[in-house]
């Protein structure tokens, strides 16, 4: 059918990391907490670039995958669903796929006004109508995970990013694609101004003509965008498969079991089908991979020594320290990370131990001393 189209490489990455991420994100929103008893009063999912919901190897698009998931978790039984409490909102603006998408999800999953969720299939466009939905099904209050995976132009105000990220426990997840940051001639400069803010906050990058650096640049200037937004922890990263044109994500949340839930869901898809993903920071090491074999090997993934290394240069810290920015600032790593990191970085001379006794923790490390001749 003419309103399919081909599933790419990174795409199907992407998507692994979304089934992996909702696979904890929904439990922990939706059962009943066993401290208190409380359990939220609604959640919201919203998706606002749907697609057709089937690409042409007949592979699962968003809306059907996550449905899915919920549909079918292994804590379903604890979840409480119905119609009042658990929201999913796809918009889809063209109208072909918004009709394709809609018979693909009556086609799994029947009738959607039967299902134990509420269900709604929009036609429009998602930075003029995302905060409306939101208005129209009460979202505002209670938790909403804002999916805006365009894959092409990211054109969603940044007020939308900043009325989601003032709401509890919200979170968002906005998609990049591998031309993005290369063909600004396409849009205009009153429409970067909506997403980034301002055109002061944006025309920095737009000056950066090293193609190297330019998709560096820009992501960070959307990662500072979303900080400025509100969004307590911000995370970008590249996600680089097999074959084909990589990624570029950029997730914001206020929660910090968020933040650790979106990088516990990377390290489970990392290096699958040869697939990973990278930290825009890094520049000269290429990443391991994979954690297990990190793991196994003993050694230090070079991504992770070169940001830790990176962190000292703007000056001394704790490990505890340098743990807790590897959770902030970096894509993948945790804090767990930093003892074995230092470790093998003080192995090899590359830092200092400034704290007398056994290194741990509460260590203080530096880079060493500069020679002098």
């Amino acid at each position: 059918m003419g309103v399919l189209w081909k599933l790419e490489p990174a795409t199907a990455a992407k998507h692994r990391l979304y089934q992996r991420y909702l696979d904890a994100w929904w439990p922990i929103l939706l059962q009943t907490s066993q401290r208190t008893g409380y359990a939220r009063p609604r959640v919201t999912l919203l998706d606002a670039f749907a697609g057709p919901g089937r690409y042409e190897g007949r592979e699962p698009g968003s809306p059907v995958f996550i449905l899915d998931r919920l549909l079918n978790h292994d804590a379903v039984d604890r979840m409480n669903l119905s119609p009042r409490r658990v929201h999913l909102v796809f918009i889809e603006k063209d109208r072909a796929r918004h009709a394709h998408l809609v018979a693909e999800l009556e086609a799994c999953f029947g009738q959607l006004k039967d299902l134990p969720v509420r269900v709604e299939v929009r036609r429009g466009e998602a930075g003029r109508d995302s905060l409306a939905v939101l208005d129209e099904l009460g979202a505002w209050g209670n938790p909403i995970l804002g999916i805006f995976d365009s894959w092409g132009s990211v054109n969603v105000p940044l007020g939308v990013m900043s009325r989601i990220a003032r709401n509890r426990s919200s979170e968002v997840i906005t998609t990049f694609g591998p031309n993005w940051f290369s063909r600004r001639e396409e849009l205009n400069a009153d429409t970067l101004d909506t997403v980034f803010g301002g055109r002061g906050f944006w025309t920095p990058a737009d000056a950066e003509l090293r193609s190297d650096e330019r998709w560096r640049v820009w992501l960070h200037t959307y990662r500072d965008a979303l900080r400025r937004a509100g969004f307590g922890f911000q995370l970008q990263f590249q996600l680089v498969p097999r074959t084909g044109q990589p990624l570029y994500l950029v997730f914001g949340t206020g929660s910090p079991a968020g933040l650790k839930a979106m990088k516990e869901a990377m390290w489970k898809v990392d290096d699958r089908d040869g697939e990973s993903f990278h930290d825009p920071r890094t520049r000269g090491a290429e990443p391991v991979g994979q954690l297990d074999f990190f793991q196994q090997a003993e050694i230090a993934d070079p991504e992770l020594l070169e940001l830790v290394t990176q962190r000292l240069g703007v000056g001394t810290a704790t490990v505890e320290e340098i743990g807790d920015w590897l959770l902030r600032e970096t894509a993948r790593w945790m804090p767990k990370h930093a003892l074995k990191a230092v470790r093998e970085l003080r192995g090899d001379g590359a830092v200092t131990l400034q704290s007398p006794g056994k290194l741990t923790n509460k260590s203080r490390v530096s880079l060493p001393a500069p020679v002098r001749s």
